[in-house]
C-alpha cells in the first residue's frame, strides 16, 4: 500500500507538470485529435466487435490516440485524447501514468476508459479522476469486450502500436480534462 501512495503521488505531480498541455493549442490541431481518436475507435470496434455494446452503453469514454510509455525501474507515460458523453467530444484529457518496480523498455499503445456511470464521467470532469493498481487494462484481442470488467464504474482497454516492456511493477493514472470550447 505505500509503494501505491508514493506512485499515485508521482503520477498526480506528473500530471500537475502536464495539466496545461491537455488540449491542443490550435482549433486545426484539436480537429485532428478528434478525428485520430474517432479513428482509433473505429480501429478498436473492428478488431473486438463485442465493445460496440459496451461503448453503447457507456455513459462516456476516454480515447487516447497514442500513449508513449517507458521505464528502467521508474517509469512513465503520457498522452492526449478526446472525452466522449454520448458519442459527442465534450473536451480533451491528457493521461499521465507512473510506475515504481521492475521494468525496462518502452512502448506506444492507444487507451479506451469507458465510464459505467455518471459518477465515474463526473470525476474525469472535475480532473478528480485516477486509476490505481486495482484496475487492470485488457489488451484488446477478439472478444475481449464480451467479458468486460468494470473496477469502479470504469473498465480499460489498450491496443499497441509497437516497441517492448517487460515490467512488474506498481502503477497509477491520473486523467485531466479541460472541456471544449464552444
Amino acid at each position: 500500500m505505500r509503494i501505491l501512495r508514493v506512485v499515485m503521488i508521482l503520477a498526480a505531480m506528473m500530471g500537475g507538470l502536464t495539466a496545461c498541455a491537455t488540449a491542443p493549442r490550435t482549433a486545426s490541431e484539436q480537429q485532428s485529435l478528434i478525428e485520430q481518436a474517432q479513428a482509433t475507435l473505429a480501429q478498436m470496434l473492428a478488431k473486438d466487435p463485442s465493445l460496440h455494446t459496451i461503448v453503447n452503453a457507456s455513459v462516456g469514454y476516454a480515447v487516447f490516440p497514442s500513449i508513449g510509455k517507458g521505464g528502467l525501474v521508474v517509469g512513465g507515460a503520457h498522452g492526449r485524447g478526446v472525452l466522449f458523453e454520448r458519442g459527442q467530444p465534450v473536451g480533451y484529457v491528457s493521461l499521465t501514468q507512473a510506475s515504481l518496480g521492475a521494468q525496462i523498455g518502452g512502448q506506444s499503445f492507444a487507451e479506451l476508459v469507458l465510464f459505467r456511470d455518471q459518477f465515474a464521467l463526473g470525476q474525469v470532469k472535475a480532473n478528480r479522476f485516477e486509476l490505481g493498481a486495482n484496475a487492470s487494462a485488457v489488451a484488446l484481442t477478439a472478444g475481449a469486450g464480451a467479458s468486460t470488467r468494470w473496477t469502479s464504474g470504469v473498465a480499460v482497454f489498450t491496443m499497441a502500436h509497437g516497441g517492448l516492456m517487460a515490467e512488474l511493477s506498481v502503477s497509477g493514472q491520473r486523467i485531466n480534462f479541460q472541456p471544449k470550447a464552444g
